[in-house]
């Protein structure tokens, strides 16, 4: 079958950087000094990173749009807050607090001594010690009634009315008023009259006022609550976990300053398997300072973006951390493009004119390349994260910058070197040696003083032994037809796991996710998921119109509509609170027709004056009840898998409301809404950049039946991404959303390059041209993966989850795009590609670089 090649594109473009690359040949020291300067001035920016830095947690890993945030500004204009008379249930944002959970260290009862002194002995040592050196707790807390709201249960069990063998579980009435104690006991074994025998964990809390006038006192209250805990060391018999307001940002916060060594170990490494794979025994032909200076290329493009941005005010978020590993691995792939171009071209032509062969054969794939990862990441600028929109404008700016240092700063330091090898001058003294061994000296002198060999047939440097094993031995192994018949088998089986690891991926990101392994947050997490899982939030149920609730049957109907609330299966339907119930069985005492609407609002004020906390759940204006709010209890919310489960079942059961408007809301909720949206996200991201890659693609590869299995190679490595993501317990959330999406562009190269090599070869026979294939991108394909693997293997060993997540499919992408690239393409277009007849247009051949 006829190759079909359309190089309208491609041509002139080849023939500009032609001419640019015999410039840079010509002049290379104005562009190897003024990416320099221009760094030097950009770099400048980074005087404003802690101005810039902004990693508030809601607001950049949140839907910017959330339905929660609007939910929360309704709640907060129609129930402000009555600092007077505190409510755990009725708070619509986190406020500040601080917890701590507190478990026997022998496993037995809580409840009894001595643990249970530890527990009064510390909750004392809080209250009358933690103070920011005027202020204390008694002076800053949250207070009810003029009281400070202190932990209940404490009292419950520390009073000689009763002993632990009489309190029911989990609501128990003290001092005429219900408490729900399923939010403070864990682990809790109860007889069959619900009345606890025993409990495993304790949980405090601490709550203070949200008064802006004490908003610094209580930070430095909050600040020495943590200190006391975390030198906490009297306590011998209960082991004790805790968490402030402020722990979740601090974590997040902390992210910045401990990723930097990851950076500066990433570099080394790069820089170490950088000059190993461009080692040469020969001294002249050497390339271990062009490996250098490609790692410094690199270094010099996130120097000047990051500066750029960070001159211009966009916010520096920790997600934006990830970016420099990755621009690492692309400026590699450059740099060994360029490398392995340069010595293909005869070494006996002038500087400008081995520039110009170089840059016509390797700038048009890094071009390429180039567009459609700035394409790809101008496209995540409009996703609903924040961090993800800085993220990609980060990333898209630094490619930018990759790029144009790459054809500049790099491409004039590959001059000057090649003006080194032209001298036949030493790598490492830069004196000139002879090219030939000479009997007369030692052979210490003609190891490592004598260089400069070449082939003498192809005036090009002499090829490495590599790239002769794939033409000699692994491309001849691979076209066998019973090792053909395995790697389709092997390929059945990767798909089928693949897909079977798609349906299990988890949605959700857990707090302890974003603080590190040994985080008093993450300790903390695992407590309260161990042993306080049984209940989840209190959700408020709200009606948000005007509602007619002294109209008995459009009562009725709401009532009907909360009643299918508390039928769902996470709701506990005994656990309710309810201000109309409540006011309807005062007017059954009072003996009052609370159907007639001018006696039902006449007597509000009075139940109010009466049960005050239920004044905070209504909306009376102008004679007319705007709003208004219930309460249920849900149950069994144990991981983000039951998050995501339990809202779309309320939002669910809030729809199918016919008598009223109904809204759902929970402080907790605004971090749920980003599982609405994620997936979403993902599918759209994905979808565009395949439909660039496939472009591109037909760019590269002409040829319909090339590129429409490389459009399938590039779906094939997405679900294997996905299959094993869910295998490796990787979380679809906003975080890996981001990796997921940055990732996933990178798919095509290998398969993209090979696909494009196999199409112009000019052998007759499509296992030859597999061979051929292989011979030329098998070592480079190689070499790229292996640099880009070791480039963020030292990710794996950090404590934080981000990073972490982002070496995990960052390496799925890279080894199955390897797999897909070395084993499974070439076997595929072997199979269906028919042998050629005549080859057309061979003059017209492109020699390929490769990725």
């Amino acid at each position: 079958m006829g190759w079909r090649h359309t190089d309208c594109l491609a041509m002139p473009m080849s023939g500009l950087f032609k001419t640019f690359g015999s410039l840079v040949g010509s002049c290379p020291f104005y562009f190897f000094v003024i990416p320099l300067i221009v760094s030097a001035a950009l770099g400048g920016g980074f005087t404003f990173l802690k101005d810039r830095e902004d990693n508030d947690f809601e607001r950049q890993f949140t839907p910017r749009k959330g339905p929660s945030k609007a939910t929360r500004a309704f709640v907060k204009e129609n129930f402000p807050y009555n600092d007077s008379m505190f409510s755990e249930d009725r708070l619509y944002d986190k406020g500040k607090s601080a917890f701590l959970i507190a478990v026997s260290t022998d496993n037995l009862n809580i409840l009894a001594n001595p643990a249970f002194e530890d527990i009064i002995r510390l909750n004392h040592k809080i209250i009358t010690t933690v103070h920011n050196g005027t202020l204390g707790f008694n002076e800053l807390c949250a207070k009810a009634n003029g009281k400070c709201v202190s932990n209940t249960i404490l009292e419950i069990i520390s009073s000689n009315e009763t002993d632990q063998t009489s309190i029911n579980f989990p609501v128990y009435t003290h001092r005429s008023s219900s408490v729900f104690l399923g939010s403070v006991l864990g682990g809790v074994i109860t007889d069959a009259n619900s009345s606890v025998i025993s409990a495993q964990a304790v949980k405090l809390f601490y709550y203070l006022d949200s008064k802006e006038s004490t908003a610094d006192a209580s930070n430095l209250w909050l600040r020495g609550f943590k200190e006391l805990l975390s030198d906490e060391t009297d306590s011998k018999h209960i082991d004790v976990s805790y968490y402030t307001s402020k722990s979740k940002q601090e974590e997040i916060d902390s992210h910045t300053t401990d990723g930097f060594p990851l950076f500066l170990i990433t570099y080394a490494c790069a820089i170490t398997f950088s000059v190993i794979s461009c080692l040469r025994l020969d001294n002249v032909r050497n390339k271990v300072w062009l490996a250098v200076f490609g790692v410094l290329s690199s270094g010099l493009a996130v120097l000047s973006s990051f500066g750029l941005l960070l001159y211009i005010g966009v916010p520096f978020v920790i997600t934006v951390a990830n970016s420099p590993f990755l621009i690492l691995g692309i400026g590699l792939n450059n740099m060994f493009i360029m490398v392995s171009d340069w010595q293909h071209t005869n070494v006996n032509d002038p500087v400008p004119k081995r520039m110009a062969h170089t840059y016509k054969e390797a700038i048009m794939p890094i071009t390429i390349t180039a567009l459609t990862d700035v394409v790809k990441f101008f496209v995540g600028v409009t996703s609903k994260f924040p961090s993800v929109q800085s993220f990609c404008l980060y990333t898209s700016t630094s490619v930018i910058f990759c790029y144009i240092y790459t054809v500049t700063f790099f491409g004039a330091f590959l001059a000057l070197n090649g003006r080194r090898e032209a001298s036949n001058r030493h790598w490492l003294t830069c004196m000139k040696i002879p090219s030939d061994k000479s009997d007369d000296h030692s052979a210490i002198y003609n190891i490592c003083c004598v260089g400069g060999k070449y082939d003498n047939n192809t005036g090009a440097e002499k090829k490495q032994p590599a790239s002769n094993f794939f033409k000699d031995y692994y491309g001849p192994f691979l076209i066998k037809c019973w090792v053909k018949g395995v790697v389709i088998f092997l390929y059945v089986v990767y798909l089928a796991t693949s897909i079977y690891g798609c349906f299990h991926i988890q949605q959700g990101v857990e707090l302890y996710d974003l603080a590190a392994d040994n985080s008093h947050v993450t300790k903390f997490i695992w407590k309260d998921r161990q042993y306080f899982s049984d209940y989840g939030p209190s959700v408020m149920v709200i009606v948000s119109e005007e509602f007619p609730y002294w109209d008995k049957g459009k009562r009725h109907r709401l009532q009907g509509c909360i009643e299918s609330f508390k039928r769902l299966q996470f709701v506990d339907e005994d656990v309710y609170t309810s201000w109309l119930d409540s006011y309807l069985s005062y007017g059954e005492e009072t003996h009052l027709n609370l159907d007639d609407k001018d006696i039902f609002l006449k007597n509000l004020s009075q139940f109010f004056y009466l049960y005050p906390v239920f004044k905070q759940d209504v909306n009376l204006t102008g004679g007319a009840i705007y709003a208004s709010r219930f309460f249920i209890q849900t149950v069994d919310i144990a991981n983000a898998s039951m998050e995501i489960h339990m809202l779309k079942g309320l939002k669910t059961a809030a729809d199918r409301c016919s008598a009223a408007s109904l809204l759902v809301y929970n402080e907790r909720f605004i971090f749920y809404d980003q599982y609405g949206v994620v997936v979403s996200s993902t599918i759209k991201n994905v979808g565009v950049i395949t439909a660039v890659m496939l472009v591109v693609s037909l760019l590269l590869i002409p040829d319909p039946l090339c590129s429409l299995w490389l459009t399938c190679s590039i779906g094939s490595v997405t679900v294997g991404v996905t299959g094993f993501m869910a295998l490796w317990d990787v979380s679809l959330d906003s975080i890996s959303m981001i990796v997921f999406t940055i990732c996933i562009g990178f798919t095509v190269d290998f398969s993209a390059h090979v696909s494009y090599a196999f199409a112009s070869s000019q052998k007759t026979s499509p296992d030859d041209k597999a061979v051929a294939a292989l011979s030329n991108l098998g070592y480079p394909i190689l070499q790229g993966a292996l640099s880009t693997i070791l480039g963020v293997s030292v990710l794996a060993t950090s404590e934080f989850y981000t990073f972490r997540t982002f070496f995990k499919i960052f390496f799925l992408v890279v080894f199955i795009g390897m797999l897909h690239g070395l084993i499974f393409v070439p076997v595929i277009l072997t199979l269906c590609t028919c042998r050629s007849g005549n080859d057309e247009n061979k003059d017209n051949s492109l020699k390929i670089t490769k990725l």
